[in-house]
């Protein structure tokens, strides 16, 4: 199905929001963050983060502003054939896994794309406190991350390809990317997705940390506050549209990875938890 720009707004005043962004609590001391360990049923986080505010603005109707290469993020409408409110997990790989490669090829322009997980999320804001089995509950997550390091891409990636496949890659300079496409399972007015200006993030504010997930040791970026990022997100999305999330591109001419955190709106924090999706994708190219 081919994906398109979301249309233009219909004319209201933009819903942008005062929200707290939840930053990595850096003790100066050099050490480093507290690693996550995902298993078992459960995820254990105890990393300290401190809350800072921030206008998040809302970018309906300027969506074509933003692009995966020139910010790290993009928004698409993007209708899905998937009905069943993403409870079959077979479906979701035999059948929403390949629309989301057919998607990623056409805005990226990429040659194979590899889905190596997704994460389904119906649970409440504060679900990291539920204790034992928590990811049964599994809701936002509010704190400002990215998915994998510059280090870190490579060893996912390394984890999914074949050593000759991956070794080929990274000697020839082959260009890959690891994107998210998040989707809401029904429109997101709680608990929305952030997403910051890659332009507006130098390297020097992200600190690699380790994350643990069943047999699989990976590294992530978490965040020290600076009042000059910018932050935005679309109000009121829509099963219909996506949120494509740069976590890592090889290329280092282009934004290289966005930020992101959900946030608490507080016009809807009384609203059922809310429901959405993120595909994880290996992003390939020929040469």
């Amino acid at each position: 199905m081919t994906a398109t720009t979301p249309s233009v707004a219909n004319g209201h005043e933009p819903h942008n929001v005062s929200a707290i962004l939840n930053y990595w609590d850096d003790p100066g001391d050099g050490s480093s963050p507290t690693p996550i360990y995902i298993g078992k049923g459960r995820i254990t986080n105890e990393r300290p983060h401190l809350p800072h505010r921030f206008t998040v603005s809302d970018v309906a109707g300027r969506e074509g502003d933003f692009t995966l290469d020139g910010q790290g993020f993009q928004y698409l409408r993007h209708p899905t054939q998937m009905k069943d409110d993403f409870v079959d997990e077979r479906r979701i790989r035999e059948e929403y896994y390949p629309e989301c490669a057919a998607l990623l090829k056409q805005a990226t322009g990429a040659g194979r794309v590899h889905i190596f997980n997704h994460k389904v999320r119906r649970g409440p804001t504060q679900w990291h406190h539920l204790g034992l089995k928590n990811l049964a509950n599994r809701g936002p997550v509010t704190k400002t991350h990215v998915d994998q390091s510059y280090d870190g891409a490579e060893l996912r990636m390394r984890w999914e390809l074949s050593p000759e496949e991956a070794d080929d890659i990274v000697q020839k300079g082959k260009r890959y990317q690891i994107i998210n496409v998040w989707r809401p399972i029904r429109t997101i007015l709680k608990d929305p997705v952030a997403v910051a200006d890659a332009n507006t993030v130098p390297d020097e504010d992200l600190v690699s940390a380790i994350m643990v997930e069943d047999d699989y040791h990976g590294e992530q970026w978490v965040v020290r506050h600076n009042p000059a990022h910018k932050w935005y997100f679309k109000h009121g999305l829509t099963p219909d549209e996506v949120l494509l999330i740069k976590c890592f591109d090889s290329d280092r001419s282009v934004a290289r990875r966005a930020l992101h955190s959900a946030i608490e709106d507080p016009a809807y924090k009384d609203l059922e938890s809310r429901q959405s999706i993120e595909v994880r994708c290996l992003v390939l190219y020929d040469d």
